[in-house]
Protein backbone atom coordinates (compact mmCIF):
# COMPACT_ATOMS: atom_id res chain seq x y z
CA UNK A 1 0.00 0.00 0.00
CA UNK A 2 1.38 3.30 -0.94
CA UNK A 3 2.35 5.82 1.86
CA UNK A 4 1.71 9.54 2.03
CA UNK A 5 4.22 10.81 4.19
CA UNK A 6 3.02 14.31 5.93
CA UNK A 7 4.68 16.54 8.26
CA UNK A 8 2.99 19.19 10.10
CA UNK A 9 4.87 22.18 11.94
CA UNK A 10 2.94 23.80 14.76
CA UNK A 11 3.46 25.72 17.55
CA UNK A 12 1.08 24.57 20.77
CA UNK A 13 -0.34 27.97 21.50
CA UNK A 14 -1.55 28.69 17.95
CA UNK A 15 -5.18 28.77 17.24
CA UNK A 16 -5.47 27.50 14.50
CA UNK A 17 -2.62 24.77 15.28
CA UNK A 18 -5.56 23.65 17.57
CA UNK A 19 -8.02 24.49 14.73
CA UNK A 20 -5.88 21.74 12.55
CA UNK A 21 -6.26 19.19 15.22
CA UNK A 22 -10.29 18.55 13.41
CA UNK A 23 -8.31 17.82 9.92
CA UNK A 24 -5.45 15.87 11.30
CA UNK A 25 -8.64 13.55 12.85
CA UNK A 26 -10.48 13.70 9.66
CA UNK A 27 -7.72 12.51 7.59
CA UNK A 28 -6.87 9.48 10.44
CA UNK A 29 -10.24 8.64 9.68
CA UNK A 30 -10.69 8.48 5.59
CA UNK A 31 -6.97 7.54 5.19
CA UNK A 32 -6.01 5.35 8.00
CA UNK A 33 -2.44 4.45 7.49
CA UNK A 34 -2.24 5.48 3.54
CA UNK A 35 -1.14 9.03 5.91
CA UNK A 36 1.59 8.67 8.14
CA UNK A 37 1.05 12.21 10.04
CA UNK A 38 4.72 13.37 11.50
CA UNK A 39 4.18 16.01 13.87
CA UNK A 40 7.23 18.25 14.52
CA UNK A 41 7.31 22.04 15.70
CA UNK A 42 7.88 25.57 14.72
CA UNK A 43 8.55 28.70 16.86
CA UNK A 44 5.67 31.23 16.60
CA UNK A 45 5.00 31.78 20.54
CA UNK A 46 8.51 31.33 21.86
CA UNK A 47 8.49 34.34 23.32
CA UNK A 48 4.65 35.74 23.89
CA UNK A 49 4.94 38.84 25.56
CA UNK A 50 7.34 40.06 22.54
CA UNK A 51 5.02 38.33 19.79
CA UNK A 52 1.88 39.96 22.06
CA UNK A 53 3.55 43.78 21.92
CA UNK A 54 5.08 43.62 18.83
CA UNK A 55 1.32 42.20 17.03
CA UNK A 56 -0.89 43.75 19.28
CA UNK A 57 0.44 46.41 20.95
CA UNK A 58 -1.54 48.94 19.27
CA UNK A 59 -4.71 47.15 19.28
CA UNK A 60 -5.31 46.09 22.99
CA UNK A 61 -2.50 43.69 23.57
CA UNK A 62 -3.62 40.93 25.32
CA UNK A 63 -7.00 41.80 25.67
CA UNK A 64 -7.02 42.53 21.69
CA UNK A 65 -5.45 39.30 21.22
CA UNK A 66 -8.16 37.05 23.39
CA UNK A 67 -11.29 39.11 21.53
CA UNK A 68 -9.07 38.06 18.31
CA UNK A 69 -9.39 34.75 19.12
CA UNK A 70 -12.87 34.23 20.72
CA UNK A 71 -14.09 35.79 17.05
CA UNK A 72 -12.18 32.94 15.52
CA UNK A 73 -13.02 30.10 17.71
CA UNK A 74 -16.78 31.23 16.82
CA UNK A 75 -16.28 29.69 13.25
CA UNK A 76 -16.09 26.06 14.90
CA UNK A 77 -18.48 25.30 17.08
CA UNK A 78 -16.65 21.67 17.55
CA UNK A 79 -14.39 23.09 19.61
CA UNK A 80 -14.32 24.76 22.82
CA UNK A 81 -12.46 27.68 23.93
CA UNK A 82 -11.51 29.23 27.98
CA UNK A 83 -13.15 32.30 28.24
CA UNK A 84 -9.75 32.82 30.18
CA UNK A 85 -7.15 32.80 27.19
CA UNK A 86 -4.68 35.29 27.04
CA UNK A 87 -7.12 37.44 29.61
CA UNK A 88 -5.87 35.69 32.72
CA UNK A 89 -4.16 32.70 31.37
CA UNK A 90 -1.23 33.81 29.61
CA UNK A 91 1.80 31.24 28.90
CA UNK A 92 5.33 33.06 28.56
CA UNK A 93 6.32 30.56 25.95
CA UNK A 94 5.52 27.78 24.15
CA UNK A 95 9.27 26.14 24.38
CA UNK A 96 8.29 24.32 27.99
CA UNK A 97 5.37 22.16 26.14
CA UNK A 98 7.75 21.89 22.83
CA UNK A 99 10.54 20.18 25.01
CA UNK A 100 8.46 18.00 27.19
CA UNK A 101 6.46 17.04 23.94
CA UNK A 102 10.02 15.95 22.19
CA UNK A 103 10.85 14.25 24.92
CA UNK A 104 7.14 12.47 24.73
CA UNK A 105 8.41 11.67 20.78
CA UNK A 106 11.56 9.88 21.35
CA UNK A 107 10.38 7.92 24.43
CA UNK A 108 7.07 6.50 21.72
CA UNK A 109 10.01 6.24 19.14
CA UNK A 110 12.02 4.07 21.78
CA UNK A 111 9.16 1.11 22.14
CA UNK A 112 6.55 3.48 23.59
CA UNK A 113 2.89 3.34 22.42
CA UNK A 114 3.00 4.70 18.61
CA UNK A 115 0.14 7.12 19.21
CA UNK A 116 1.66 8.06 22.66
CA UNK A 117 3.32 11.48 21.19
CA UNK A 118 -0.28 12.56 19.13
CA UNK A 119 -2.22 11.65 22.24
CA UNK A 120 0.58 14.21 24.32
CA UNK A 121 0.37 17.13 21.95
CA UNK A 122 -3.67 16.69 21.81
CA UNK A 123 -3.70 16.56 25.62
CA UNK A 124 -1.49 19.45 25.47
CA UNK A 125 -3.33 21.87 23.02
CA UNK A 126 -7.23 20.74 25.18
CA UNK A 127 -5.63 21.82 28.65
CA UNK A 128 -4.61 25.00 27.21
CA UNK A 129 -7.35 26.04 25.06
CA UNK A 130 -9.96 24.23 26.16
CA UNK A 131 -9.53 23.85 30.21
CA UNK A 132 -7.66 27.06 30.23
CA UNK A 133 -4.27 26.11 31.90
CA UNK A 134 -1.13 27.66 31.46
CA UNK A 135 0.87 25.09 29.90
CA UNK A 136 4.16 26.83 30.00
CA UNK A 137 4.18 25.63 33.51
CA UNK A 138 6.15 22.59 34.61
CA UNK A 139 3.23 21.18 37.13
CA UNK A 140 0.63 21.30 34.29
CA UNK A 141 2.95 19.83 31.82
CA UNK A 142 4.05 17.10 34.22
CA UNK A 143 0.04 16.59 34.48
CA UNK A 144 -0.93 16.35 30.76
CA UNK A 145 1.81 14.01 29.53
CA UNK A 146 1.21 11.65 32.68
CA UNK A 147 -2.64 11.60 31.91
CA UNK A 148 -1.15 11.09 28.06
CA UNK A 149 0.51 7.53 29.03
CA UNK A 150 3.92 9.05 29.28
CA UNK A 151 6.45 7.70 31.70
CA UNK A 152 6.90 10.98 33.52
CA UNK A 153 10.72 9.60 34.85
CA UNK A 154 11.96 8.78 31.69
CA UNK A 155 10.54 11.96 30.07
CA UNK A 156 12.54 14.25 32.74
CA UNK A 157 15.82 12.52 32.13
CA UNK A 158 15.48 13.34 28.37
CA UNK A 159 15.28 16.93 28.97
CA UNK A 160 17.78 16.42 31.77
CA UNK A 161 20.42 15.56 29.43
CA UNK A 162 19.49 17.63 26.89
CA UNK A 163 18.07 15.05 24.24
CA UNK A 164 14.95 16.74 23.81
CA UNK A 165 16.70 19.73 23.57
CA UNK A 166 18.43 18.44 20.26
CA UNK A 167 15.66 16.87 19.06
CA UNK A 168 13.61 20.28 19.14
CA UNK A 169 16.31 22.23 17.78
CA UNK A 170 16.70 20.25 15.02
CA UNK A 171 12.54 20.41 14.36
CA UNK A 172 13.01 24.15 14.48
CA UNK A 173 15.93 24.18 12.23
CA UNK A 174 14.33 21.60 9.62
CA UNK A 175 11.34 24.24 9.91
CA UNK A 176 13.68 27.08 8.59
CA UNK A 177 15.19 25.37 6.00
CA UNK A 178 12.44 24.23 4.52
CA UNK A 179 10.74 27.64 4.29
CA UNK A 180 8.11 27.06 6.79
CA UNK A 181 6.08 30.78 7.44
CA UNK A 182 4.13 29.55 10.98
CA UNK A 183 2.22 27.44 12.43
CA UNK A 184 0.63 25.41 11.55
CA UNK A 185 2.25 24.60 8.11
CA UNK A 186 1.52 21.33 6.16
CA UNK A 187 4.75 19.84 4.35
CA UNK A 188 4.27 17.16 1.73
CA UNK A 189 5.82 15.27 -1.42
CA UNK A 190 9.57 16.04 0.09
CA UNK A 191 9.21 19.47 0.87
CA UNK A 192 7.95 20.30 -2.37
CA UNK A 193 4.60 21.46 -1.39
CA UNK A 194 3.30 23.08 1.49
CA UNK A 195 0.51 24.55 2.80
CA UNK A 196 0.11 26.72 5.35
CA UNK A 197 -2.51 28.31 8.02
CA UNK A 198 -6.37 28.23 7.71
CA UNK A 199 -6.05 25.94 4.48
CA UNK A 200 -9.39 23.81 4.05
CA UNK A 201 -9.57 20.09 4.66
CA UNK A 202 -10.84 19.86 1.37
CA UNK A 203 -7.68 21.07 -0.18
CA UNK A 204 -5.02 19.42 2.22
CA UNK A 205 -7.52 15.70 0.81
CA UNK A 206 -6.85 17.15 -2.75
CA UNK A 207 -3.36 17.09 -2.10
CA UNK A 208 -2.89 13.70 -0.62
CA UNK A 209 -5.20 12.09 -3.25
CA UNK A 210 -2.85 13.13 -5.96
CA UNK A 211 0.01 11.94 -4.11
CA UNK A 212 -1.80 8.80 -3.53
CA UNK A 213 -2.41 8.74 -7.03
CA UNK A 214 0.28 9.34 -8.67
CA UNK A 215 1.60 5.72 -10.04
CA UNK A 216 5.82 6.99 -10.28
CA UNK A 217 8.23 7.93 -7.51
CA UNK A 218 9.56 11.26 -7.96
CA UNK A 219 7.49 12.51 -10.96
CA UNK A 220 6.00 15.78 -10.74
CA UNK A 221 2.49 16.33 -9.64
CA UNK A 222 -0.21 17.85 -10.87
CA UNK A 223 -1.65 19.46 -7.76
Amino acid sequence: MKTVALTCFTDVLCVWAWIGELRLAELRRTHGEAVAVNQRFCNVFGATALKIQANWGAKGGYEGFAGHLAHVMEGFPELAASPDLWRRVRPASSLPAHLALKAVQAQAAAGGAPDLGDRAILLIRQAFFEQGRDISATSVLDDVISAAGADLADVHARLARGEAHADLMADYQEAQALGVKGSPSLVLNEGRQTLYGNVGFRVIEANIAELLREPQAGAASWC
